[in-house]
């Protein structure tokens, strides 16, 4: 498979969806300290998409710090026709996710995290299904490893050595 990271691209053209935020208690002996941690999406709706964790004692910085974290793993998804190529499953932890090409003018039926991550890709027509654990940010894990693992014809021919026909017809 080729190798989807270290994608360079503008910020100027990538959104960011904020996925979730969790305050986090720190109970010392002078008491209780709270900070934030938020899961960030980024990605330019149109074949790009990454994600990024940041913490930090205020909600704006976390979500700051999450942007550009995602900024640094950014993944390229085969995207055609506002869909994906084929069905892929895909686990992380105890989350469990499956997603199916779907015909124009479905949408997205798929869950909150998941929901994110595939609108923030460029995936119009699309259904998902999250089996397991509705955490977070093991839902965000999974997806971006089931839109990792997608292959487009152009990308198997060439894997194979094979012309393009071949892959359908042989």
């Amino acid at each position: 498979m080729a190798d989807n990271k270290n994608i360079k691209t503008n910020d100027a053209d990538l959104k960011d969806r904020l996925v979730a935020i969790n305050r986090v208690t720190k109970v010392t002996k002078g008491g209780r300290t709270f900070s934030f941690s938020a899961i960030v999406v980024v990605g330019n709706e149109n074949g790009l998409v990454g994600w990024g964790l940041g913490k930090a004692n205020e909600v704006t910085t976390a979500i700051s710090k999450g942007v550009d974290a995602a900024k640094k793993n950014l993944i390229k998804v085969p995207v055609y026709k506002g869909t994906i190529p084929h069905e892929q499953l895909s686990r992380y932890g105890g989350a469990e996710v499956f997603i199916k090409p779907a015909s124009h003018g479905t949408g997205v039926k798929a869950g909150g995290a998941m929901r994110a991550v595939l609108e923030s890709v460029g995936v119009t027509d699309v259904l998902a299904k999250s089996k397991g654990s509705s955490n977070p940010h093991n839902l965000v894990k999974a997806t971006m490893g089931a839109l990792a693992e997608l292959r487009d014809a152009h990308a198997i021919a060439e894997q194979r050595g094979v012309s393009l026909d071949k892959v359908f017809n042989g």
